[in-house]
């Protein structure tokens, strides 16, 4: 097939990672696919987002490490420099876009020659109708492309806040938060959600900053159950991170050498701040404008979305993934979707998208995990369930990492069955435990079926084996000597909470006959 094709199968707009993972499953059905991409390659989720954020985590992680004096050594003359950060970020994030641009280049029609072919365009495309667009080069010409199908997978940016300039100098977003020259000693965070919380993490961890953490909420993380939101604040707070709470950032004035922040309170009074710089982080929007949507009769959600079915389908031809829907803006879900959607596309999925079981981290210090339903989700739907806690504290593995800091909670039915809800987990690799635990949720299998598995050890999972032996009332470390660290609770919504803890029965054994 030559670049010369009249009509694509498939014509993926944006190539971030959804995009990205849509056209290669369209490629491994043999199809001929174009993917239109006028910014960066791999997108917000690479240059900006997930991997660029990720890697600066793991780089102030390693640095907080290294500086602690409470394992045995003690680390000289420890120092940090912002630029080199920036360079290792930026190292990682080309790693992953040559990686893209390598593999799209394979399968170009002007190499490959086998089933189906990946022609990558840059520019930025616009709707003529159902089966073409219109991209604008990168040289200003333009071109017209036809396919049968199209993902739009154009991503999201930052949503902006109010009036506020933000120039990427001293009032930055998170697209251009790396645009920092050094550290700054005073930096003020807006938003206390996942981003803010990370960024704030973030700067904490390599001490060179005084971070002041605004919301308008009454705690961080506020849509999580506040045991979670309570822990992570003490996280914060523990690292040296001032929480605005309940506050609402009214303005910030530019002054020669200096930002002068100004926030109300509910009670009235008002309260200014002096920063070095800003960061707003008050969620993203869906980059849908220039696409002329108008041109094939696809509307906007009230809140600017488009609207997908579960085999992602907006309307006939027209299929989305990731940031641009009402979902969650993560990597793993606008993989799953773009791969969903070039499935329906081509040979019908069986099996629809389960977003009631997919997992997330927030990389915080330490990182807490999640998947399914929280306490909070179980009693605003009036559901009857039994939950458990265990502390990292619990576990051999922690004890040896010295990181003792970390929780497992596992949420089940409140029945014989207790087939497992939800999970929340604070600590180190909880990426791995909350794997787990969503795979069992996707074979819906109960606490005790879990346990049959046999775990490493030492291992992080044990804290999770050891959550679920305390849910069915077999534990190896009881509640009863260990209070605040281990517990059992059950809810339902005529009675409320109830501890179980305390409840403690001989198990009856049936002794069999010898001969």
């Amino acid at each position: 097939m030559s670049e010369q094709t009249i009509e694509y199968d498939l014509c993926v707009l944006g190539c971030g990672p959804g995009g990205f993972a849509g056209a290669m499953r369209a490629f491994d059905f043999g199809k001929h696919v174009c993917v239109i991409e006028g910014g960066e390659i791999g997108g917000a989720g690479v240059k900006w987002g997930a991997l660029a954020s990720k890697t600066m985590w793991e780089l102030s992680k390693d640095y907080s490490i290294a500086a602690k004096q409470d394992r045995g050594y003690q680390s000289q003359h420890l120092t940090v420099d912002f630029g080199e950060v920036n360079a290792t970020i930026e190292e990682a994030v080309k790693e992953r876009q040559y990686q893209m641009l390598t593999q799209l280049e394979t399968f170009s029609p002007r190499r490959w020659q086998g089933e189906g072919s990946i022609t990558y365009v840059r520019g930025w495309a616009s709707f003529v109708d159902r089966h073409s667009v219109e991209v604008c080069l990168d040289d200003g010409s333009t071109q017209l492309i036809h396919a049968k199908n199209f993902l739009i997978s154009t991503g999201s940016h930052p949503r902006g806040y109010g009036n506020l300039q933000v120039d990427q100098d001293k009032i930055f977003n998170s697209n251009g938060i790396h645009r920092l020259k050094k550290f700054p000693k005073r930096l003020l965070i807006l938003g206390a959600g996942v981003v803010g919380c990370e960024y704030a993490t973030i700067f904490a961890n390599f001490g060179q900053t005084q971070v002041h953490l605004v919301d308008h909420k009454d705690r961080v993380l506020s849509y999580e159950d506040r045991d979670v939101s309570a822990f992570v604040e003490q996280s914060l707070e523990g690292a040296g991170v001032v929480l605005h709470q309940s506050a609402t950032l009214q303005d910030i004035h530019r002054r020669q050498d200096y930002l002068a922040a100004v926030l109300d309170f509910p009670d009235g009074h008002s309260e200014v701040i002096e920063v070095d710089a800003a960061l707003i982080s008050v969620g993203r929007q869906p980059n849908l404008k220039h696409l002329r949507l108008d041109k094939i009769g696809i509307d906007l959600s009230k809140n600017g979305f488009l609207t997908t079915g579960v085999d992602c389908r907006v309307d006939g031809n027209i299929f989305a993934c990731g940031d641009v829907t009402c979902h969650p803006n993560l990597v793993n879900i606008a993989e799953l979707e773009a791969r969903m959607a070039a499935k329906e596309m081509f040979c019908r999925a069986i099996h629809p998208l389960n977003y009631c079981n997919m997992s997330a981290i927030m990389f915080l210090n330490p990182s807490v995990a999640t998947v399914g339903l929280s306490e909070e989700q179980c009693q605003a739907q009036n559901l009857s369930y039994r939950v458990a806690y265990v502390a990292y504290a619990m576990s051999s593995r922690p004890l040896a990492m010295r990181a003792k800091r970390g929780f497992v909670k596992i949420v089940v039915t409140d029945d014989a069955e207790m087939k497992i809800l939800g999970m929340r987990s604070a600590g180190p690799q909880v990426s791995n435990v909350v794997l787990s635990i969503a795979h069992f949720m996707d074979h819906d299998k109960g606490a005790a079926e879990v346990l049959k598995s046999v775990y490493p050890h030492p291992s992080i999972s044990e804290t999770t084996q050891e959550c679920l032996r305390l849910l069915i009332g077999k534990s190896i470390y009881k509640a009863q000597a260990f209070p605040g660290k281990m517990w059992v609770k059950t809810w339902n919504p005529e009675d409320g909470y109830r501890d179980c803890s305390r409840d403690f029965q001989v198990e009856q054994c049936e002794i069999p006959n010898q001969r």
